[in-house]
């Protein structure tokens, strides 16, 4: 399961909304970011952006369409088991295997327009909101009390 949460969480943050870099913008980077991972082959860009894209809808308010991704099932000793060939297949298996676990629902997307950091919620009642309560969380604190304070005076 922590190597599914791993992996789904790193895929959706090829995209750093911060500080405006997307790993998918250069195919070196990309080949490297497969590679450290060892998921195989890292698949054309466009469906695997696609894919990401989707993803992060997905988290975010339920929708979005996935490009087709080969993955197939597999008996592994007797066990049914997703399996996939390229990154992006990899990537979706995982977030399946999520899902069938009940844990699709803590992956989840910082709401703060500047950061859009997907992380994953472990509190118990599953109520976390920002990715950061140090960083993210303080400053739209910090920004309701300055509106609060501006209302009243």
């Amino acid at each position: 399961m922590s190597q599914d949460v791993d992996l789904v969480l790193a895929f959706l943050n090829t995209k750093d909304v911060e500080t405006g870099s997307d790993v998918l913008d250069q195919p070196r980077a990309w080949c490297d970011w497969v590679a450290e991972r060892g998921l195989g082959r890292p698949g054309a860009p466009l469906p695997v952006r696609r894919g990401r894209d989707a993803l992060r809808e997905a988290v975010t308010d339920g929708s979005g369409e996935l490009p087709a991704a080969a993955v197939r099932v597999r008996l592994d000793a007797g066990t049914p088991a997703l399996v996939a060939d390229d990154a992006l297949g990899r990537v979706l298996a995982a977030a399946v295997r999520l899902a069938i676990a009940g844990e699709w629902d803590r992956v989840k997307i910082c709401p703060a327009s500047n950061c859009r950091w997907a992380f994953y919620d472990r509190s118990r009642n599953r109520s976390r909101s920002w990715c950061s309560m140090q960083v993210c969380g303080n400053r739209e604190k910090a920004r309701q009390f300055r509106r609060r304070l501006r209302s009243i005076t």
